[in-house]
């Protein structure tokens, strides 16, 4: 038995620590263990065994306790954890933290692992799209490929059996959607076709359910695993296939650190195991769009909607000619389709009722007190919300500033149009979700099975209602603003606009033909609002990559972005130049250095923010001069920095 053990914490500190096997323990490689650190009691996982030390042996001590009996990881998840912590900048404990579930206690592994399984479903027979779809993917034993088609086309299914022919070679599978809530017709699909075969890992359970769950699939007792962003580190034996379904969507990046890419993960996970890659979306990032151009990732194309429905026709209207949240030819679509028994889907990506109070006498404004943005009205709670730090406070009857009475509101939110509708649409169900209507636990779910059972004749909602949602009734979906996503100062705020606005009305009239799709616009002229209205995604890509291409943004070169927090402005300010001026001394060829400059979102939750942008056309030279930089560096007192390698927005 080795005396010593090397110990990763869940800490910022680039290094293990040794600790001594107490007399009659041994932690297994993979475990955890409790010990004493500094005047804390903390729990890290042991990645190494060794006879010495390196330091004055006398002076390490024993842990107090083992946690896992069995280990929680094998060497090929070390390994992985390694690549990540050079990958994003982060301590190897870090990087074991974001993979592996938390929890003290083990519930039981079986009780409560599927709610209303059905197992058993028989397979739909594919179309001839989907059988060559399939037949290159099932062609060689790992590789990648991209599953690209419209809405309703059957890339479900193809993953499906691509999972199912991956499970009879004796091999396993992981499955990634971008959001479990919002996804769960895919989550029912695995859940039916496979059973107690398949696990789902999610930051919805608790932490003895997330370990009971993981130790399931590490014994081999499951082998498939369905989930979000975290589940692409799911101990799988024999991986075989990786899914990223819904490839483009921002949420597979970590919004902490280590701030991973799922995507980059599930790519390195895939190539390690010698397993199949199939990515898929009706709306590829720009990234995967040039990698397919460019025939490194072999592209899989399907048309036609299987269900019998057609691509519905978008109208765009000009709302500069309209009063109100819903134009006249929304309101009449509506209540067309609603008089013919169909439902419609509307969706505006804001919540609350409205955004934007002023003073019409000194032109004040209502702005967060810890954040550089406004406070958005919500009328059912009677409160001034901001969105990004939580801060709330009444509504004013006067101007604070020079006491005026004429003041107001404009803008719209969900609960405006709630408002609105519930008024143009007297005798129709509607029901609204977003993130304030669906707080209680189990409303999201029970309002899409009402709408599903057709006891909602309009479901109005923000990106909840965009992606993920497959129902026979819907023959009409009004996009009551298309602009919030193209007004943001982002790099990325068009891909993101033609993707919201392709996939939202996606959600049309896909069992039959007639699907009809408004979209309402201040800027009915923008091309990228016109290309999602054309469904011509080749114009739009073409375009999106010329403008990346010349303004030196990604796929064409690698960012990674520094940001600096401080709850004083000049201390963010300082390190950030500080931090810049080290970069440009490291002189690497090939590396840009941009800023430092104060962050579009100046302030947030009481902090100033100013960020550095490093930016190459070779991924390893920016990493080698923010090593460089970093190297013998440290962060000032007071000042909090984040490195955020490819990072999906810069606001």
């Amino acid at each position: 038995m080795p005396e010593f053990v090397s110990v990763a914490f869940d800490l910022p500190l680039d290094r293990q620590f040794s600790y001594r096997n107490p007399d009659g323990m041994d932690a297994p490689l993979g475990a955890r263990v409790e010990a004493v650190f500094g005047r804390r009691v903390l729990s890290g996982w042991v990645v190494g065994h060794s006879d010495a030390c390196d330091i004055d042996e006398s002076l390490v001590k024993p842990y107090t306790r083992v946690l896992d009996p069995d280990p929680l990881f094998a060497a090929d998840t070390l390994e992985l954890a390694r690549w990540m912590a050079g990958m994003y900048f982060c301590s190897l404990g870090e990087a074991l933290a974001a993979m592996m579930p938390s929890g003290r206690r083990e519930g039981s592994s079986e009780a409560g692992a599927f709610d209303d399984v059905r197992v058993g479903d028989a397979a739909i027979v594919p179309s001839d799209e989907q059988t060559r779809a399939l037949g290159d993917i099932l062609s060689r034993p790992s590789g990648r490929w991209y599953l690209y088609g419209p809405t309703g086309t059957g890339k479900t299914e193809v993953f499906l059996q691509a999972a199912e022919a991956t499970l009879a070679e004796g091999r396993g599978v992981i499955y990634l959607v971008p959001e479990i809530a919002l996804t769960h017709q895919v989550i029912d699909a695995v859940r039916s076709r496979f059973g107690e075969r398949a696990a789902v890992i999610h930051s919805g359970l608790t932490p003895s359910r997330k370990l009971a769950e993981w130790k399931r699939i590490l014994s081999g007792r499951a082998d498939v695993v369905v989930g979000a962003r975290s589940a692409v580190f799911a101990p799988v034996r024999k991986l075989g296939l990786v899914v990223l379904d819904e490839e483009h969507e921002g949420s597979y990046k970590a919004g902490n650190a280590p701030r991973y890419h799922a995507r980059q993960v599930a790519m390195r996970r895939a190539a390690d195991a010698g397993a199949r890659l199939v990515m898929g979306s009706a709306t590829p990032s720009v990234e995967a769009w040039k990698l397919m151009d460019d025939k490194t990732l072999p592209r899989l194309t399907l048309t036609r909607r299987l269900a019998g429905g057609t691509m519905p026709e978008v109208e765009i209207v000009d709302m500069r000619k309209e009063d109100g949240a819903l134009s006249a030819r929304l309101v009449a679509e509506v209540r067309r389709v609603a008089s013919q028994g169909g439902q419609s889907i509307l969706f505006l990506n804001r919540r609350g009722f409205s955004y934007f109070w002023s003073c019409r006498s000194c032109g004040a404004e209502a702005v967060c007190k810890h954040c550089s943005v406004g406070l958005t009205y919500h009328k059912e709670k009677g409160r001034m919300v901001c969105h990004y730090c939580g801060y709330s406070e009444a509504p004013p009857t006067t101007c604070p500033v020079c006491g005026s009475l004429d003041t107001g509101w404009a803008g719209f939110g969900t609960e405006r149009v709630e408002e609105d509708a519930a008024r143009l649409f007297p005798g129709l169900r509607l029901a609204r979700l977003d993130a304030d209507s669906t707080a209680r636990k189990g409303e999201l779910e029970k309002t899409l099975r009402s709408f599903e059972r057709g006891d909602i004749d309009i479901l109005l909602g923000t990106q909840m209602v965009a992606k993920g949602l497959n129902f026979p009734g819907v023959q009409l979906v009004g996009v009551i603003l298309a602009d919030t996503t193209l007004n943001l100062p982002d790099f990325r705020s068009a891909e993101r606009a033609f993707a919201l606005v392709t996939q939202v009305a996606g959600r049309a009239g896909r069992f039959s033909s007639g699907g009809r799709v408004i979209v309402q616009t201040y800027r009915p002229h923008s091309p990228v609002i016109r290309l999602a209205a054309a469904h011509d995604a080749e114009g739009f890509y073409r375009l999106e990559l010329q403008a990346r291409q010349d303004l030196g943004f990604p796929p064409y070169t690698r960012l990674s972005r520094l940001t600096f927090r401080s709850k004083t402005a000049s201390a963010a300010r300082q390190a950030s130049a500080e931090l810049a001026g080290r970069l440009e001394s490291a002189a690497v060829p090939g590396v840009d250095i941009l800023g430092p400059a104060e962050c579009p979102l100046a302030v947030v939750a009481g902090n100033a923010r100013w960020q550095v942008i490093v930016r190459s056309a070779d991924a390893a030279a920016g990493r080698s001069a923010l090593h460089a930089a970093l190297d013998g560096w440290k962060v000032p007192a007071g000042v909090y920095l984040e490195i955020d390698p490819d990072p999906v927005s810069l606001l």
